[in-house]
């Protein structure tokens, strides 16, 4: 979608200024990549097995790693190079776990790693018709974003959604047993999925407490988790658990932060549970 600058009512098309290498986008994200995605930098041109992750991040949200990829290229096949990198990821734990202490000072083991929720991001200026289809799967770890710089330092990105597909990628990647083992270990979580659990009036409550988050403001978008439902802008507002019978929402403020004078929230900071925040409700 084009920008316009609106002067004296009159709208004036804002010119793109295409990026000319993929390392222009690359270095724009890993500098802020936590208000971007938020995530974590845990290196940048990560080579293993002789394969080269363009940036290799981390999700503290989901405890997982996140692999990103930028083109320019528009012949490539995002399911292959995906997969080649889950696979990659997925065969090698012990290195992608020595790499995120080494570069962040830290002392994750492999079980402190959720690996269902990996993924791989891809980020280029424009995207093929095929390469949008095969996206359509509704267990197929991979995020296309596409990335645009205008002429008044505007950057704008936007993720191509998938269709609501029911068939798998298992079904008709060439690939057989490492798709197999892919799709065995890493997840789509997906709204309709917390939902399975739930009877119809808890539902119904759930689709009127989205409705009345999301209209909070266009930067809140819903991301499913394994365990819960989040809405984010730059980091979590709340997050939902669908029970059967009930819906537990975390709000994510800090002990003795929130102003609750009908105390409808608990304070859960002392018991452990799924969501961020120290408040429930």
């Amino acid at each position: 979608m084009p920008l316009y600058k609106l002067s004296e009512k009159k709208v004036e098309p804002i010119k793109e200024n295409a990026f000319k290498l993929e390392k222009d986008i690359q270095e724009i994200v890993e500098a802020n990549l936590g208000s971007l995605f938020g995530l974590q930098l845990v290196r940048s041109e990560f080579q293993l097995n002789g394969l080269r992750i363009d940036t290799l991040s981390f999700d503290k949200d989901a405890n997982s790693f996140v692999i990103i990829e930028y083109k320019k290229d528009r012949n490539f096949s995002v399911v292959d190079q995906g997969m080649s990198y889950l696979g990659l990821m997925l065969n090698n734990k012990a290195e992608f776990i020595l790499e995120y202490n080494e570069q962040c000072g830290a002392s994750l083991k492999r079980g402190d790693i959720d690996w269902s929720q990996s993924k791989v991001m891809f980020i280029s200026p424009t995207f093929t018709s095929f390469q949008l289809d095969a996206i359509n799967f509704k267990d197929l770890p991979i995020e296309l974003w596409e990335v645009h710089r205008y002429a008044n330092n505007t950057v704008r990105f936007d993720q191509h959604k998938p269709s609501q597909a029911s068939a798998s990628i298992k079904t008709v990647s060439k690939k057989g047993a490492a798709v197999e083992k892919i799709t065995r270990e890493v997840r789509t979580y997906t709204e309709e999925g917390h939902l399975k659990i739930a009877g119809p009036k808890i539902a119904a409550l759930y689709n009127r407490f989205k409705e009345l988050v999301l209209a909070i403001g266009p930067d809140i978008n819903l991301r499913p988790m394994k365990q819960y439902i989040a809405f984010r802008a730059k980091t979590n507002v709340t997050d939902v658990v669908v029970l059967q019978k009930s819906l537990k929402i975390f709000l994510n403020l800090a002990k003795n932060k929130l102003d609750d004078p009908k105390k409808l929230a608990r304070d859960v900071s002392d018991v452990g549970h799924w969501g961020n925040g120290d408040y429930q409700s």
